[in-house]
């Protein structure tokens, strides 16, 4: 069974062809900057509490289903295959024969494991509200496993391919509670993947060992290892010198080695969805004229062509892809004028004037730098005084995760980003009112009935000729009602060494997973 996607991300296959290396290299060893994105806690490598960083965990940890490398349709992965019923509730998977890296046989008491465990949010897993649909997990004997929902949901393939599976007999010994900073995932996980882990060195690389008994066959090169850098531009210079043969790289220094023959940019849709989060436990953001206003006041496509060289589309809604764009949106082209007047309408100067106002956001980057400082600058403008705050990832989570009371003054305007495909329903647990944490990821503690009403609809539609319509229905509720000032969707980029063969890198949310096949891999 295929399930049907909504676009199309770039993949890249490099080398294809060439000629074969006379003088074999031992140990032979690719390099890179492999991370994508903010992890949830960084260099820490629980797949749980991640939100970047596939691309390099799918290399030893695997899920059921997996998205084929141009994020087209998913395919089975430790699932060889799998079937649904006719009422969409019941999920039956028939599972691959796999060892675990250390031997130990894998079997659908891992998968059932590690989905509740993943539904636990005790365990601090970012999955949790995704997998609330989920009753029941079943494992009827060793290669089955059956889940069954207790309602349907469109997207539940798609949510189980970010679920990497793991060892039941290596982590139900510890309390769910400590696992999420546990250093069992740093020190000694084992996975089911092409690699398996050797070492860490602290703040430096991972290096990963070929699993010569891996069942897509006997990894072409025998080392893999992920370098941390301080900054892209260190990455750059590491890529340049020969020290590693890939990375991810920002606009600018893209445009720098596509004239260079030694080296292919890949560039393609990121599928995330930046935008300004306006916290609705503050009274500043209540009144929509307000919020229509900072929509207005920020000239988007200036932003776009002059901070990120024209790879980005303005996002009127959560969504850019044409199918889930519906006609005669509101497209808030910039009019200063007109922000002016609805601040005045609204009263802007008895609600907050030009007291400062914190934008935190997790990116870092010079460019994202730039780009908080041109908005810092429009809003300026209209009258609207917001004060950039830059934190590591961590952090940013400890402020707008905290259950109970937080400090909302602390994060009144958020500058952040949510993945909206392949699978539309990745940006419901950061919209939908029931998923204000801890439930899932809606940090602004949305309200809006209207918003949460479509996207249940959306979500509960298993018609596919109907699905395309509800995601559209969605994207004009968000227009309409602006529960975030949605901004763009980038492009990304990675730059590869020619001397890399039949390597896929695809620039997917978060890095992925999707089927990128490192056990074909070589260098020359």
């Amino acid at each position: 069974m295929r399930i049907k996607t909504i676009s199309i991300a770039a993949a890249l296959l490099l080398g294809a062809g060439l000629p074969t290396i006379v003088q074999a290299q031992s140990p032979k060893t690719i390099a890179g900057g492999f991370d994508v994105g903010p992890g949830g806690f960084p260099k820490n490598f629980n797949p749980l509490v991640a939100t970047g960083g596939f691309t390099w965990l799918s290399t030893y940890f695997e899920p059921l289903v997996i998205w084929n490398a141009g994020l087209t349709e998913l395919e089975g992965d430790l699932a060889k295959n799998y079937t649904m019923s006719s009422d969409q509730m019941t999920y039956t998977f028939k599972l691959v024969k796999e060892s675990w890296h250390d031997g130990k046989p894998f079997t659908s008491k891992d998968v059932k494991f590690t989905i509740e465990l993943a539904k636990n949010k005790a365990s601090g897993s970012l999955l949790a509200a995704r997998l609330g649909d989920v009753a029941s997990v079943e494992a009827p004997d060793d290669s089955t496993v059956i889940i069954k929902l207790s309602k349907p949901n469109g997207s539940f393939l798609s949510i189980l391919s970010q679920v990497l599976i793991l060892p039941e007999h290596a982590l139900a010994g510890m309390p769910p509670e400590s696992l999420a900073t546990s250093t069992w995932w740093s020190t000694s996980p084992v996975g089911t993947g092409p690699f398996k882990f050797k070492k860490y060195v602290t703040d430096q690389y991972v290096e990963l060992a070929a699993d010569d008994d891996y069942r897509g066959g006997k990894p072409k090169v025998d080392v893999l290892i992920n370098r941390y850098f301080e900054s892209p531009a260190a990455a750059v210079a590491a890529l340049r010198a020969g020290e590693i043969q890939f990375t991810y790289v920002e606009p600018d220094d893209a445009a720098s080695f596509k004239t260079d023959a030694s080296f292919k940019v890949i560039e393609g849709g990121s599928y995330v969805v930046n935008y300004i989060g306006l916290n609705q436990k503050v009274d500043l953001f209540k009144d929509l004229k307000v919020r229509q206003a900072i929509m207005y006041a920020i000239d988007r496509n200036a932003i776009i062509e002059s901070l990120y060289g024209g790879a980005a589309k303005p996002a009127n809604c959560g969504y850019v892809a044409p199918q889930l764009v519906p006609e005669g949106l509101e497209a808030y082209a910039y009019d200063p004028a007109k922000a002016k007047a609805l601040l005045t309408e609204a009263g802007w100067d008895k609600i907050n004037g030009d007291k400062p106002i914190t934008l935190l956001t997790y990116y870092g980057s010079p460019q994202a730098a730039n780009v908080m400082a041109a908005i810092q600058s429009m809003l300026a403008q209209v009258g609207i005084n917001v004060v950039p705050r830059v934190v590591d990832t961590p952090t940013y989570n400890g402020i707008v995760y905290k259950e109970g009371t937080p400090d909302w003054s602390a994060f009144p305007m958020v500058y952040a980003g949510l993945q909206n495909g392949p699978n539309p329903a990745g940006i419901n647990p950061g919209l939908n009112k029931s998923q204000i944490p801890p439930a899932g990821f809606n940090t602004m503690r949305i309200k809006f009935d209207d918003l949460s009403a479509a996207f249940d609809k959306a979500l509960a539609e298993t018609d596919a000729s109907k699905l395309d319509a509800a995601w559209q229905d969605v994207c004009k509720v968000m227009n309409k009602d602006l529960p975030w000032a949605t901004l763009w969707v980038a492009n990304r980029y990675g730059v590869a060494s020619n001397k890399l063969k039949d390597f896929v890198w695809t620039p997917a949310p978060g890095g992925g997973p999707y089927a990128a096949h490192p056990e074909t891999w070589d260098i020359q």
